[in-house]
């Protein structure tokens, strides 16, 4: 089958890699073959995969082939893209051809999907579903490749054919199909993505509690986990969740639940979630008793979370500023992030980029740790021990026991646990 992919975003290239693989003929449409974005390129087993394709030849860009003379377009547009994509849409409704498939994983609001279908000639046979993007950046190929469900919104039987037989090497497995309207589906990204932000924000604001009422969070949150009604799933501590899309996913959402509701629930959140961004900062300004100037500080980890290479929104980018405006020297290590962050930011007399973890905390004063990377869980403490100026840690992530690190020498501070 012959495929235009449209856009830009991670969903639209995991489809280029994936759908590839099974035969189909790819025209990548108005952008070079591989990614350039850092996040995408550092996505595990992708470029690898792309690679494949072109060498093929399943994969081409739009120079080599009329990406209109497709029998199926994806698109994968980013929010706030949606006059571009009505664009794409209407030019492949004056292609006249007969029997078009559009499959949109462009996240673009609720109604969106429906006034891109008002765009397309229904007597040619030409229909629009909307398959919202799940995928979670580091484990995007394998989701893609063997979904536990797929939420499909289709209002079309020959459209529902269509999308089912073209994703068919991928659901061969028992993977469930739940079908509704496109509405629905676009109306269901949303609520899927504010549960998870006001489960992250509650575990952190009672992390905040337990910091007060002597209580270990983790203690608490194995209790809760417990409880089949509540599940372990996004009940982990930390300081504050990123990711561009997941954040303007939320305000999205607020910013409908405000105006038609007048709740400001989501918009709540989102205020909290930018407060226990500060928080690892805050804990070592008050530890140093609010003097930070001269102390060279480590950072372990810039990435939102572990498994990809963007930055955006993560509490890295507010926690150095912080400490920048406190005058502290910050000493970075990523194993991923890296290049993005220094794109930010630029060379500084203040900031010193890492190649490994230790370099970052020779000499330092305390060592912050941000993102949950597996480089970071096991160290050899007793060489952190010896490199550290200071044997201060403020671990942003819950990664380690702090009785443990008590014992050792350490002066450990957590998310909603007892420091020593």
């Amino acid at each position: 089958m012959k495929i235009s992919i449209w856009g830009e975003e991670l969903a639209g290239w995991i489809a280029c890699a994936q759908l590839a693989t099974f035969g189909n003929e790819i025209i990548k449409a108005g952008s070079a073959l591989t990614p350039m974005q850092s996040s995408i390129r550092a996505e595990p087993g992708l470029l690898d995969r792309l690679q494949q394709a072109i060498d093929s030849g399943r994969m081409v860009d739009a120079d080599l082939a009329d990406p209109y003379s497709a029998d199926v377009h994806w698109l994968a547009v980013a929010p706030g893209e949606l006059d571009s994509a009505s664009e794409i849409v209407a030019r492949i409704a004056a292609s006249g051809r007969r029997n078009v498939l559009v499959v949109s994983q462009s996240n673009l609001g609720t109604g969106a999907s429906d006034a891109l279908q008002a765009r397309l000639d229904t007597a040619l046979g030409q229909h629009l579903v909307y398959l919202p993007d799940m995928l979670q950046g580091g484990q995007a190929m394998r989701q893609f490749a063997h979904p536990d469900v797929l939420l499909l919104g289709c209002e079309d039987e020959a459209a529902r054919v269509g999308v089912t037989a073209l994703l068919r090497p991928f659901t061969r497995e028992g993977t469930e199909i739940r079908l509704m309207s496109r509405r629905e589906a676009e109306f269901t990204k949303f609520a899927i993505t504010g549960m998870l932000a006001l489960r992250l924000g509650y575990i952190n604001e009672l992390a905040m509690l337990a910091d007060h009422v002597g209580v270990d969070i983790e203690t608490v949150r194995d209790g809760m986990s417990t409880d089949p009604r509540v599940g372990p799933h996004y009940l982990s501590p930390g300081c504050g969740f990123g990711g561009h899309h997941f954040t303007q996913y939320i305000e999205g959402l607020a910013g409908l639940l405000s105006q038609t509701r007048g709740s400001r629930l989501l918009e709540t959140v989102l205020e909290q979630n930018e407060h226990h961004k500060e928080l690892p900062f805050r804990k070592l300004w008050q530890h140093y008793h609010c003097e930070l100037r001269d102390k060279r500080i480590a950072i372990w980890g810039l990435a939102f979370k572990p498994g990809v290479a963007t930055v955006e929104s993560a509490p890295s980018l507010r926690i150095v500023d912080a400490l920048l405006a406190q005058g502290a020297t910050v000493q970075l290590h990523d194993p991923e992030a890296q290049q993005e962050f220094r794109a930010i930011y630029g060379e500084q007399p203040q900031l010193v980029y890492c190649d490994a973890p230790y370099d970052a905390v020779d000499g330092a004063d305390a060592l912050l740790l941000l993102t949950a990377w597996p480089d970071y869980w096991s160290p050899n403490y007793t060489e952190l021990h010896r490199l550290m100026r200071e044997p201060v840690i403020v671990d942003g992530r819950n990664v380690y026991d702090p009785q443990l690190l008590h014992d050792l020498g350490f002066t450990y501070y957590g998310v909603g646990r007892n420091s020593h």
